[in-house]
């Protein structure tokens, strides 16, 4: 599944490719993609004749704000002045789930899901799902091949959350004001379940996921089986740290390609390359070369080094 640093990656491509487009309509390959608050038909008729003001990410969600494409704007050749101001991406807070005057689109990729920002003449892959022609002969082609993604279409003048309400269970962003390490340990006091399980967890920690909790703790050198609440504040002072410098790192990479994680121009990320302990098992650790081990915790596959981590 993408995680913070996947998605964050596309929300950056998605705002350089797509902004100031009018939406000219598309194609709905599979009706259940769509949330079902409204119907595959109503979905591209609401986007239709619409524009992208601005992607963000709010934990694994993307959310474009909409915006009314101005009459008579393609015929006079504006928006172009506006294509090369683009917004560096940015997490959505919590309190700016506000309702726009032309609405939202709501994006979670799940499992395998990928937006491609293609030429129209590109053929169709196997697994599209959903099609949103833009001017320009372009278009945003959602890809997913498990078929658990979804999109969502938030009405003008709605508060998001009441639509895509996964965003009312999301705890704070990682690089927020509002994730400190007293947060941290705040939130951990006496939680008798393993670390490695407690991070995975969105309502403490937004866009968090089984690749980069492996990276953290290995970082942090704490073992993923630990419980929360044999957690010492040195531990979690390191683990908070960890967090946030794997998830940079990451994001500087493009974010981390083992399977179906794809940028908006189909390319691969690259963190895999420079993983420390993440799908290594039986390799050797980059610091003390001890061999990596692979365990199942809560049925999530747990990766690090009986050395290094303690």
């Amino acid at each position: 599944m993408p995680e913070l640093p996947e998605v964050e990656t596309i929300c950056r491509g998605l705002n350089q490719a797509t902004l100031d487009r009018e939406i000219l309509g598309g194609d709905v390959l599979l009706n259940s993609t769509i949330a079902r608050s409204i119907s595959a038909n109503d979905f591209l008729t609401k986007l239709k004749g619409k524009s992208i003001a601005r992607w963000y990410r709010r934990g694994k969600y993307l959310l474009a704000e909409l915006s009314q494409f101005p009459e008579g704007e393609r015929e006079k050749g504006k928006g172009e002045e506006f294509r090369d101001r683009t917004p560096s991406s940015s997490p959505l807070p919590s309190s700016f789930l506000l309702p726009s005057k032309a609405g939202w689109l709501g994006v979670h990729l799940r499992m395998t899901g990928q937006l491609l920002w293609v030429n129209r003449s590109e053929p169709l892959q196997k697994h599209a799902r959903v099609r949103l022609f833009f001017e320009g002969n372009q278009e945003l082609r959602f890809v997913d091949q498990r078929t658990f993604g979804q999109m969502w279409y938030v009405p003008a003048e709605t508060e998001v959350s009441s639509t895509v309400i996964g965003l009312k269970l999301l705890g704070p962003e990682p690089f927020s004001d509002e994730f400190t390490t007293e947060y941290l340990a705040r939130k951990l006091h006496r939680r008798a379940r393993p670390i490695k399980t407690a991070l995975l967890d969105q309502a403490l920690i937004a866009g968090l996921g089984n690749i980069y909790a492996d990276e953290t703790l290995f970082l942090s050198g704490v073992m993923p089986t630990t419980l929360c609440a044999d957690l010492t504040a040195e531990q979690i002072g390191r683990i908070h740290t960890a967090i946030i410098q794997v998830l940079q790192k990451a994001i500087e990479s493009g974010g981390t390609t083992f399977s179906n994680f794809l940028n908006v121009q189909g390319v691969n990320g690259n963190y895999g390359g420079v993983a420390w302990v993440y799908n290594r098992a039986g390799q050797p650790c980059r610091t003390c070369s001890t061999t990596i081990e692979r365990i199942k915790l809560a049925g999530r596959s747990t990766h690090f080094c009986p050395a290094c981590q303690q």
